[in-house]
């Protein structure tokens, strides 16, 4: 039997000044009826995304799109539909939204959107619109440096980040959490702990980032744990990753690197190809500058993934 087409649905992830987000009810007469979802609609045939989105939030709320980014694509297959939803974040726009056909609509904090009723194809979008589009890997190579290198990322305004400590001693380790956890809850950054650190799920932060090697050795989803990231080098990782729940993963190495100038990299074309066969945000890594992030987000990336971006 041939594989259903899906039908392409342009969707906005629409953010206020203040990082509110636009969120709609489903008219009960509608598929999927009587659930929250982010606005946008079909698109016709000779539409591109971007169009159809622009038409969709002027005719269903009246606002105008100053700017749209591309955030996700999610392939979904529900019993009786599939859908292929193009996602774009957009941060900037004109005028007042308005229920412009009667429907229900509020404005949530991101946090919010894991307590609503969405569509099951709307689950990578809400995990998506809660994650910025950088991600700071804090590596210590340089020990002395730790909290500069961390405040010099706080100061660039990065909101994900990594501590990847693996020379560290759990004494060591102990005490510059305790000094860089409440840095990054008064910036309002999410804080990870690499896998590799001994007893990584013992420390006071957000979530864990696994590697390849304990993401691999993993049946299911660590419980108690917040958010969950993981790294990814190839599209079999990046499948297990998907299955097992992660919040987000990291593909690397799409670009050469400074440390590894020689190793074989991915490409835009191939990070693009295996990221779409995902439906998870995924962050480029390898290569990466602050400059390289709207070329990521025409690839599929949520965002990049960086030791030396932010601290440059």
């Amino acid at each position: 039997m041939a594989e259903n087409i899906p039908l392409q649905v342009a969707v906005g992830v629409v953010k206020n000044p203040t990082g509110q987000i636009l969120i709609s009810l489903r008219d009960k007469s509608l598929h999927q009826g009587g659930l929250w979802e982010f606005p946008g609609g079909k698109i016709e045939p000779g539409e591109t995304a971007q169009a159809a989105l622009v038409r969709e939030l002027r005719e269903e709320l009246a606002i105008i799109v100053d700017s749209a980014t591309p955030l996700i694509s999610v392939r979904h297959d529900y019993p009786d539909l599939a859908v292929q939803l193009k996602v774009f974040l957009v941060d900037a726009f004109s005028g007042v939204a308005k229920g412009c056909e009667g429907q229900l609509f509020k404005w949530v904090e991101p946090a919010e959107l894991v307590q609503l009723a969405f569509p099951q194809a709307n689950q990578p979008i809400i995990k998506a619109a809660r994650l910025p589009s950088c991600y700071a890997i804090l590596d210590d190579s340089d020990a002395a440096r730790l909290l500069v290198n961390l405040q010099n990322i706080l100061d660039k305004g990065v909101k994900l980040i990594q501590a990847r400590l693996k020379r560290l001693a759990p004494e060591a380790i102990g005490r510059f959490i305790e000094q860089a956890y409440p840095l990054c809850k008064q910036q309002g950054a999410l804080l990870l702990m690499n896998s590799a650190v001994s007893k990584a799920n013992r420390w006071n932060v957000d979530g864990l980032h696994l590697t390849s090697r304990d993401l691999l050795a993993l049946e299911q989803r660590p419980e108690a744990v917040s958010w969950l990231g993981a790294s990814c080098h190839n599209l079999q990782e990046l499948l297990h990753a998907q299955a097992i729940g992660v919040d987000f993963a990291v593909l690397a190495p799409v670009l050469p690197t400074q440390t590894h100038p020689e190793a074989n990299t991915l490409g835009w074309k191939q990070f693009t190809e295996w990221v779409s066969e995902v439906n998870l945000p995924v962050y480029a890594l390898g290569g990466m500058t602050v400059a390289s992030l709207p070329i990521a987000q025409i690839a599929g990336a949520q965002g990049i993934a960086s030791i030396r971006a932010f601290l440059d």
